[in-house]
């Protein structure tokens, strides 16, 4: 069984791996270019949803709740990455 520190640290590492694929995949192609402020920006949207996802997961006792609160948050990081990466709601935050 996994314990609250482990699982912590587990959360924790996950935006590094994420963070990692465009940096490594900017080595060997073109294709990808992303700048500091991508990376910054990125780097702050996925800790900010992993702390949160371990703040309720600390705090939310009864997994019904946890897991409707974990999914509303992943849902919320995809719809503001998509607003960010195309544009999909037409604010003055899009890339389009």
């Amino acid at each position: 069984m996994i314990i609250q520190h482990q699982r912590s640290i587990l959360l924790y590492s996950i935006p590094f791996v994420i963070l990692s694929i465009p940096l490594i995949a900017m080595q060997f192609t073109k294709e990808v270019n992303w700048a500091f402020s991508d990376f910054l920006i990125m780097g702050i949207l996925l800790f900010a949803t992993v702390f949160t996802i371990d703040f309720v997961l600390k705090k939310i006792k009864t997994l019904k709740s946890r897991l409707i609160l974990v999914v509303g948050i992943l849902a919320l990081l995809v719809l503001v990455w998509a607003e960010l990466a195309v544009g999909i709601f037409g604010s003055p935050f899009s890339g389009s």
